[in-house]
């Protein structure tokens, strides 16, 4: 039976407020308190009504993907709050408690557009997820953050960080969230929809940061988690680029489409996410962690986490 001999927030050491999980969780606590119930749904269900039969089905398929991708995240992040629990990481397991709760807020607001607008309740949706979207999430996500559970070395923290963080909240949602907010506000489609991916982006900033934060403190230790780093991320880019870029037998798509970002200019966006990432990564090998905190402290401005609402 496990026991304790103390606890660190009553220590000598107390609780590091100006560490970053801590800022991060400050801002959770001002701009995260939003209520998907709160929403309202009714124009966006009179859109849905106007909208042309053959963009219906892209538009339930593509929040199909944020939903199962919502839930996915939810249900495999626990591994990670125990990972840092176990190492005695206070500040980052009080941040990820409100990390935890957001992404099932966000699992909770597509489920009840799904239900409320299109109206698909009782109906599997399984079909519109494609083969690369399956290995992510089927295989890749739960697989790097279960292996947390038995494995507390640095290599699986580092692996579950670039699979759950820069890969697919990094690159693939960030790109998802990007074409998505811009074809609804192209088209001033969907008010509600379009207000909960404004502040489920801004969530995700949050999150993100934190994972590159984590990322570049554990390269900055010890340089060869570099190249554990970089051969994940390198790993993984197929399989995002498959789901965001375009298949084979997908026709073009029509000049009057809500969907107006096409598949080639996803795969740019993904693309240059990419690349930044790794740049940020890489500027960590040997950098002194006083200079990196420093580094990021400078980057928490209000301007960053903020965002429009």
């Amino acid at each position: 039976m496990a026991t304790r001999t103390s606890y660190r927030s009553v220590s000598s050491g107390g609780i590091d407020f100006e560490s970053v999980p801590m800022r991060l969780f400050q801002k959770a606590k001002k701009l995260g308190v939003w209520d998907p119930m709160a929403i309202d749904l009714a124009q966006d269900r009179l859109d849905w009504e106007a909208l042309p039969s053959a963009r219906r089905d892209d538009l339930i398929g593509t929040t199909t993907l944020f939903q199962a991708g919502e839930e996915a995240v939810t249900l495999d992040l626990l591994p990670l709050v125990l990972a840092v629990a176990r190492a005695g990481r206070l500040e980052e397991e009080i941040y990820l408690t409100s990390f935890l709760w957001e992404e099932a807020k966000h699992t909770e607001f597509f489920r009840r557009w799904l239900d409320l607008v299109p109206a698909v309740k009782g109906e599997d949706l399984h079909e519109y997820m494609g083969p690369n979207y399956k290995r992510l999430f089927f295989v890749e996500l739960p697989e790097a953050m279960g292996r947390l559970l038995e494995d507390s070395s640095n290599v699986a923290l580092a692996r579950a960080l670039v699979t759950y963080n820069m890969m697919i909240e990094g690159v693939l949602a960030e790109t998802g969230y990007y074409s998505y907010g811009k074809q609804l506000e192209r088209g001033r489609l969907f008010p509600g929809l379009a207000r909960a991916l404004r502040l489920i982006s801004r969530d995700e900033s949050r999150h993100i940061r934190f994972g590159v934060y984590m990322l570049q403190l554990l390269i900055s230790e010890d340089a060869r988690m570099w190249e554990v780093v970089q051969g994940r991320m390198q790993e993984l880019l197929p399989l995002v680029l498959g789901v965001v870029g375009p298949a084979p037998d997908d026709p073009p798509l029509p000049d009057d489409s809500v969907f107006a970002a096409s598949p080639d200019e996803m795969v740019g966006f993904a693309t240059a996410q990419y690349a930044r990432r790794v740049k940020v990564l890489e500027r960590a090998r040997g950098q002194a962690r006083r200079d990196l905190e420093r580094e990021v402290g400078e980057e928490l401005t209000e301007e960053f986490f903020a965002g429009p609402a």
